[in-house]
């Protein structure tokens, strides 16, 4: 790795072009406050007073971080990830030497990989995993690394950090972050030896500093792969090739970064029965949307449409319109939509299961239906004892709330031609 340690230094950092920028972005990604509850808002009118103190403690080597509020999060497979949440002023300051650093070692970094990175993104590793699989490396090796944002070994971070950064106060405020103390929402406080929480801007960078070595030793043996952050997959021409290099990697990432595979979760196989970044890449070229980012997509509309939510119609729309416009920019990249396109009719039905359940007895319902123009005669719908669920595809129902009809109310599928 190339050295550009004499370019890094604290004062690049704390330059005010850079954490103006820096302060636009942590504005900019919102999110909630630290162990100090200072929210966004309020910190800002902190910095305006207190700045040139904060300044003046990093300059010096005597700034100290707040400790890291822990926040448990449900994972969609089961069980949850914890995220450290830092005070909003030290999201401020990682942002601040983000910038710089990312700025200065991502030339150093593979091409290969693709998380966190700018000028770089998902789409783009699917499409270098997309040409690997067309010029007939078919066979997919997935490697999940063990609780690696937990794992990561603070010596051997530090050690490679320092090959790129002579500052050695820059070097201490990096240590000073990943040694901050992690607070339980008990109120107790727990040291850090190892890992690199999630939460805080400089974890992805820090992340991909660390799985740096094993870009570089992929390389060097010449294999076809692709890396978003901690998300591993090797291409291989056959079946023994795959199995033979899952368990050389695995040896390797355990001898030289102390990292062990998770086996429950890393195997092999051919392109079309794996899935990379919620996608699925198939011999032919061709990329389809993996069953398990159906399944999510799935769980997430049951929570939109539920009729236990609070909210006005309008509220529903901007939720609805924030999630499946945001769904849609990633996923279209696929060019086999065959399961896509049957995700219509299946939220839709729940679409009418909802404005049926929200209309409550049968003087709602008359008073709803006949608003959307039901006849007389199909008003008599609202006395039947079915259930919402079959209500939602009786012809009546699926002519007043027809596709255009909630289309133009702002539930539509982008993915559909019928939108406002």
């Amino acid at each position: 790795m190339e050295d550009h340690g004499k370019e890094i230094v604290l004062e690049a950092m704390l330059q005010r072009d850079n954490m103006r920028a820096a302060w636009q972005a942590v504005r900019g990604n919102k999110g909630a406050a630290g162990v100090d509850g200072m929210t966004i808002g309020q910190t800002e009118a902190h910095l305006k007073l207190h700045w040139p103190v904060v300044k003046q403690k990093l300059l010096a080597g005597e700034y100290r971080p707040a400790a890291v509020r822990c926040v448990q999060i449900p994972k969609p497979s089961g069980g949850t990830r914890t995220l450290g949440i830092p005070a909003v002023q030290d999201r401020l300051i990682q942002q601040g030497m983000l910038q710089v650093l990312s700025d200065a070692l991502d030339g150093t970094m593979s091409n290969h990989s693709y998380g966190f990175r700018p000028g770089r993104s998902a789409h783009d590793a699917i499409e270098a995993a997309r040409g690997f699989v067309a010029a007939g490396k078919t066979w997919v090796v997935d490697i999940d690394l063990k609780n690696f944002f937990d794992q990561v070994n603070h010596d051997r971070l530090m050690t490679m950090l320092g090959r790129h950064v002579r500052d050695k106060r820059v070097l201490r405020l990096v240590g000073s972050y990943l040694r901050a103390p992690m607070r339980q929402e008990d109120g107790t406080q727990a040291a850090r030896t190892r890992g690199t929480p999630q939460g805080g801007p400089l974890s992805p960078l820090l992340a991909n500093i660390y799985l740096d070595p094993l870009d570089k030793e992929l390389e060097r043996r010449e294999i076809a792969f692709v890396r978003y952050a901690d998300d591993i997959a090797l291409f291989a021409g056959s079946e023994r090739s795959a199995h033979r290099m899952l368990e050389s990697i695995r040896q390797w990432l355990r001898r030289e970064l102390g990292l062990e595979v998770n086996d429950d979760k890393s195997g092999c196989g051919p392109s079309e029965k794996t899935q990379l970044l919620g996608l699925r890449l198939h011999r032919e070229g061709h990329v389809s949307v993996a069953p398990k980012a159906v399944g999510k997509f799935k769980a997430r509309v049951r929570e939109l449409l539920d009729v236990r939510r609070q909210g006005t119609l309008q509220e529903l729309r901007e939720s609805w319109r924030t999630y499946v416009d945001g769904w849609w920019n990633y996923f279209r990249i696929a060019d086999w939509r065959c399961e896509v396109q049957k995700l219509s009719g299946w939220a839709r039905r729940h679409m009418r299961k909802l404005f049926w359940q929200r209309w409550h007895d049968a003087r709602g319902r008359h008073n709803a239906l006949k608003r959307l123009g039901v006849s007389q005669r199909g008003l008599k719908v609202v006395w039947s004892s079915r259930g919402a669920w079959r209500m939602a595809i009786h012809p009546v129902i699926r002519k007043a709330l027809s596709t255009a009809r909630l289309a133009a109310a702002g539930l539509y599928m982008p993915w559909d031609s019928a939108r406002p």
